[in-house]
């Protein structure tokens, strides 16, 4: 049953996210248990497999009702084949080992899901947006050979082929988009599914403050820096939430034809995956924090200092998170890039300062400029003063 301009994200699909959640975690876990350049890049590769994945499900019940019929059955399967792709994570690398090869079965069900969901919409499509998948389709394919043989092959080789798998998986994508008709139906439904999933990633940062915990004694100072990580969730919640996506929901609600699709493949399918990654490398970077302060020796925490990948995690997440956020809305309400390009700037300036002093100094300064943000946007929200005008296609 095709869906409705009203239609809304169904109860099926947010248990769809759930399974999401599970391999976020995962992902996070194995960057976690390889904080090197090395892992958080292959944790960015793995989490990209894993966007593609969630994106096209998302197009498929903007599409369709995702809780009937033959979609809520290909999108079952889906959650089976995400639950075992986010199991075989930690050993989507050779040097991890294990009973099973790790690369292939990621790959295999990656392939999977990406077969799935073309059989599912080819099923269900239009004969204009057939045409789109069709585009899609080819490209996949060409981008499947690299996935299949940087898993045989292994090492620096898997790295260099599954990214240019993802290349190709996007460049597909995009000419799909270009060349062919991807038809949001409901404008609603598409920016709640991204809300949603924004909510999962914040959901990390939480987390996180277990993870870093753990089991260990509660002292002062973790309990600072937990409640400091929660100041920092909640802002960034705020930042996107009260200050960008209403105002861009109105922006894309008003728009139609070519626009509206372009502006919902550019802005929300494309944008979002960098301001999610930020979020989770800021929820790695807190995790590192109360992991330090919560197993040093007692009188010493307050004293830990941040290594410098800790740092990037930090604060080079944050300027990935509000530089992605000003690209959102600079694509929706229109807002001047340039009058925050110097956000995105200071974080990344301010690394060096936060891998010299203590960890729990590190977060506070991350909260104080979150939170200067956020006061100088309640005062100054973006595209206040520009009207939502509405947009129509040709």
């Amino acid at each position: 049953m095709l869906t409705e301009e009203s239609h809304r994200p169904t109860l099926f699909e947010i248990f769809f996210d759930l399974v999401f959640v599970f391999a976020l975690t995962r992902v996070i876990a194995f960057m976690d248990d390889r904080l090197t350049p090395l892992g958080l890049g292959q944790g960015l590769i793995v989490l990209a497999l894993l966007w593609v994945c969630w994106n096209n499900y998302t197009w498929l019940g903007n599409s369709a009702v995702a809780d009937v019929g033959r979609i809520r059955a290909g999108t079952t399967i889906a959650m089976g084949v995400v639950f075992v792709a986010a199991l075989v994570i930690p050993n989507a690398w050779p040097p991890r080992g294990g009973s099973v090869n790790g690369p292939l079965m990621l790959v295999g069900a990656y392939i999977v899901l990406r077969v799935v969901h073309f059989v599912v919409f080819f099923s269900i499509a239009e004969a204009s947006r057939q045409h789109a998948l069709r585009i899609y389709l080819s490209v996949s394919l060409v981008a499947w050979v690299p996935l299949v043989a940087g898993a045989v092959l292994g090492a620096t080789a898997q790295i260099a082929l599954w990214a240019a798998a993802i290349v190709i998986d996007y460049a597909g994508a995009f000419l799909s988009s270009a060349f062919g008709t991807w038809t949001l139906r409901s404008p609603g439904h598409f920016t709640e599914r991204h809300c949603l999933v924004l909510i999962i990633a914040l959901g990390e940062s939480l987390i996180s403050v277990n993870s870093g915990v753990g089991l260990s004694i509660v002292r002062g100072s973790v309990i600072l820096a937990a409640l400091l990580g929660l100041v920092v969730t909640i802002s960034m919640w705020w930042l996107y939430y009260e200050n960008s996506a209403v105002g861009a929901a109105e922006v894309l609600q008003r728009t139609h034809g070519a626009s509206r699709d372009r502006m919902a493949v550019n802005a929300y399918s494309l944008v979002h995956f960098p301001m999610v990654i930020g979020v989770l490398y800021i929820a790695l970077g807190i995790e590192q924090v109360l992991d330090q302060l919560a197993h040093q020796p007692v009188g010493r925490g307050a004293e830990t200092q941040l290594n410098w990948i800790d740092s990037v995690a930090l604060f080079g997440g944050t300027a990935l998170y509000f530089g992605a956020r000003l690209i959102f809305l600079k694509m929706t309400v229109g807002y001047s890039v340039r009058r925050q390009t110097v956000v995105v700037g200071l974080a990344l300036l301010l690394i060096p300062a936060a891998s010299i002093l203590p960890a729990l100094a590190a977060l506070g300064l991350l909260t104080a400029f979150v939170l200067a943000l956020v006061v100088q946007e309640w005062f100054s929200p973006p595209g206040r003063d520009l009207p939502l005008v509405s947009r129509r296609g040709a």
